[in-house]
């Protein structure tokens, strides 16, 4: 074994001899070795290498199923070739662009050991060879120094423990003078496109003597806390509570913070605005979208419309077609609908929003041609073609996605517009301010709008919580629909809906019913969820479970948090078997196996798919839910069906797959479920709230059990305070839509 133990790591020294397999974005290469006469195969996201480089490579043997024994590497120190055979080697490769074999050959010739410096630093000269013009050289010498670039990149952070994967995104981002950049401020690291943890960021500035009261470092804490908050659905921050809390955080004296954020603010790296007599503090495209949002609704608003004069007989008629008569509610929200450029409507399970919304599209339909239906997410999309028997999208695909550009960027904007006359869009909660603000951009002056959703329900993943925001503002046309229907009053999943919503504990139910309160705490609780999914629906109700039967959890943590239901219902559900490839180890991460029901956990807007008939596309999103239906374990490689779509996922997007037996309820959002069991045993203070419940039982089509202890029950139905969200688009929206001072 030509390596030698290095601590608790092999070290393995030689010269690379053959790329076998390299990925330019993650920096996991695969590559031959020669090291004491011998040839090692050696594996892991070392980063960029190239044939003739000296290599020092940290790691340990294993063993691959095909190809046998390999090197898999932590780290890698790789230096230039220094001597002439080997610079010969290395060029000859192909590694440069107009430099092959015949090229490679007359430069160590006429330069010798000299020849990569005059590539990096004196490229005019290679246009002494016959052959190599201006430009050539200057793409050549290019190249030697983008690789070289992200090779020292790679070693510099190496030192810090940053994976070389982390180096290629960050040299990406900050192109050759990358390490400059972030040897002067470190905290770089902690914004887009790493998104390291501050502590993290703040342990290399210390190696590198930052001082703790530093302008960057404050700086760095101010951004990192709105960051932060922005992840947790804030817009923006009262001022005393963002100097407080990272004062607190970064343990520096509050006025030391307030100097700093005045800085910040007059650079424009921050924003201010004063609401109600406080003031609140923006990062500036956060308060750009909100500003946007509010200023294209009131202008959409205050636009004329006139209704149609024929409005009370086309209701009139549809009501006769249908056989059914509307609730005054409903009819007030189609008349708004067709008299006004934009219309809200709200309300909860069983209030007749489907009902009212495929009015209002019937009578569009009947006098615009351009009709869009559109929802957040792909689940609720599909739910809302099925509502209406109309073609429904996501946002996303309605915008397009732009990938080419290395940001998301939407095709349709304010410069291509969409063509669209009527925007229906559902599930309003779940939009986040970006989103919309996207949306709303893209949307033809004329446009009408109908906004739906339940502003009972979770908010958006992302920040913003414009729903609630706008019925605040009290300045759009609104409806709410309150009144439960006849045939919805026999479902205690919509009463009990409403009176969570109402703050009363929901009724236990019996053997008629399609909601069931059942006791249990702790890992009794966990059995009895699991017993639940396993064997007693399907064999009550004759579900399938994976299928059908959804666990929505209020925690990933603890024995009724969705990791642990996770792991046990694979088992159950999905259990190892030789026929079953999976990849993945159950002691130190999570496994995919062939057959395992899945969700992809981020938006993903590279990853290629194709639909049944042959379609191609890209794009996966936050809450996506799906089968893996073949696993490769030789590449590393998954096939997930997700509805229409089959999706492949690389190595080095695998870790945005999770299994999904269990999930929580905030990625449940959205979605339906034919049955949904709710743990609510042993739920975290700060997660017991009444949205959270609400949502979650409002995810059940035909059947809802909530296993759990009634004092759990009873907290989550009492606390409304975990619902606040700081946003700032009430105001802004109210005071746009306010007519202009004389």
């Amino acid at each position: 074994m030509p390596a030698e133990q290095q601590g608790q790591l092999l070290k393995l020294e030689g010269t690379v001899t053959h790329i076998i397999f390299e990925n330019a974005d993650t920096g996991y290469s695969v590559f031959e070795v020669t090291a004491g006469g011998s040839e090692v195969i050696v594996c892991g996201n070392v980063g960029s290498v190239d044939n003739g480089m000296s290599v020092v490579v940290y790691g340990h043997m294993t063993t691959h199923p095909t190809y046998g024994e390999q090197f898999a590497a932590e780290s890698c120190e790789a230096a230039l070739p220094q001597e002439e055979g080997s610079i010969l080697s290395y060029l000859a490769s192909g590694v440069l662009p107009y430099i092959g074999p015949s090229t490679a050959k007359k430069l160590v010739e006429k330069f010798g050991a000299e020849t990569l410096s005059v590539i990096a630093e004196a490229p005019q000269r290679l246009c002494e060879l016959r052959g190599i013009t201006p430009q050539k050289a200057a793409a050549i010498s290019a190249e030697f120094r983008r690789l070289y670039g992200v090779r020292e990149v790679i070693a510099w952070m190496g030192r810090f423990g940053l994976s070389a994967q982390q180096a290629v995104t960050a040299y990406r981002a900050f192109g050759p003078h990358t390490v400059e950049a972030l040897e002067k401020n470190p905290y770089l690291l902690c914004g887009e496109p790493l998104s390291l943890g501050f502590a993290q960021a703040d342990a290399i500035a210390a190696q590198l003597r930052f001082e703790s009261g530093s302008r960057l470092r404050v700086a760095a804490g101010l951004l990192y806390a709105l960051r932060h908050n922005a992840g947790n659905g804030h817009t923006c921050l009262p001022r005393e509570k963002l100097l407080q809390s990272t004062a607190r955080f970064i343990r520096v004296e509050p006025a030391r913070v307030d100097g700093v954020l005045e800085e910040l603010i007059t650079d424009g790296e921050l924003a201010a605005r004063r609401f109600d007599g406080t003031d609140y503090i923006y990062l500036p495209d956060l308060l750009r979208a909100e500003e946007d949002i509010a200023a294209r609704l009131a202008e959409v608003a205050a636009w004329p419309a006139e209704p149609p004069r024929t409005l009370e007989s086309d209701i009139s008629a549809l009501e006769h077609a249908q056989g059914m008569q509307y609730a005054p509610a409903q009819r007030e929200a189609i008349r708004l609908a067709l008299s006004s450029r934009v219309t809200v409507l709200t309300g909860g399970p069983g209030t007749g929003k489907t009902t009212t919304v495929n009015a209002i599209l019937a009578l569009y339909e009947a006098k615009y041609d351009r009709v869009a239906l559109c929802a957040p997410t792909g689940r609720a999309a599909k739910r809302l073609s099925e509502l209406t028997g109309h073609s429904a999208s996501t946002v996303h695909r309605l915008l397009e996605v732009d990938y080419t550009t290395g940001t998301v960027r939407f095709v349709h904007n304010e410069k291509n517009l969409l063509p669209f006359d009527i925007v229906i869009l559902d599930e309003m909660s779940m939009v986040d301010v970006k989103l919309f603000q996207a949306l709303l951009a893209a949307c033809r002056p004329h446009c009408r709008f109908v906004l739906v959703g339940d502003a009972d329900q979770l908010p958006s993943v992302g920040p913003g919580n414009i729903l609630s925001e706008i019925l605040r503002a009290g300045v759009l046309p609104t409806v709410r629909l309150e009144h439960i229907f006849r045939q919805a009053q026999k479902s205690l999943i919509v009463r009990n809906a409403h009176r969570i919503v109402a703050g009363q504990m929901p009724q236990k139910g019996g053997r008629e019913d399609d909601f069931f309160l059942l006791e249990a705490a702790g890992l009794a609780c966990q059995r009895l969820v699991c017993d639940l999914v396993a064997v007693r629906l399907p064999k009550s109700y004759g579900l399938d479970p994976v299928r059908d039967i959804q666990v929505l959890c209020p925690t990933k943590l603890g024995p009724t948090g969705s990791v642990e239901l996770n792991r046990r219902l694979q088992a159950l559900l999905n259990p190892p078997s030789p026929q079953k490839p999976q990849l993945g180890t159950g002691e130190n991460r999570k496994i995919l196996r062939l057959g395992d029901k899945v969700m992809q956990i981020k938006n993903d807007y590279d990853i290629p798919y194709e639909r049944e008939g042959g379609e191609a596309g890209v794009g996966a999103y936050n809450g996506d839910l799906g089968v893996i239906t073949a696993v490769d374990t030789e590449t590393r490689t998954v096939a997930v069906r997700m509805e229409d779509r089959k999706y492949e996922y690389g190595p080095d997007q695998l870790a945005e797959l999770e299994p999904a037996y269990a999930v929580t309820v905030h990625k449940s959002q959205g979605s339906e479920f034919p049955a949904v069991v709710m743990p609510v045993a042993d739920v975290p203070a700060r997660l017991c709230y009444r949205n959270l419940l609400y949502t979650g039982v409002t995810r059940a089509r035909r059947l809802c059990i909530l296993a759990g202890t009634a004092r759990t029950e009873q907290a989550m139905v009492d606390n409304v305070r975990q619902n606040l969200r700081y946003s700032g688009l009430r105001y802004l929206l109210a005071a746009a839509a306010r007519p202009a001072q004389p």
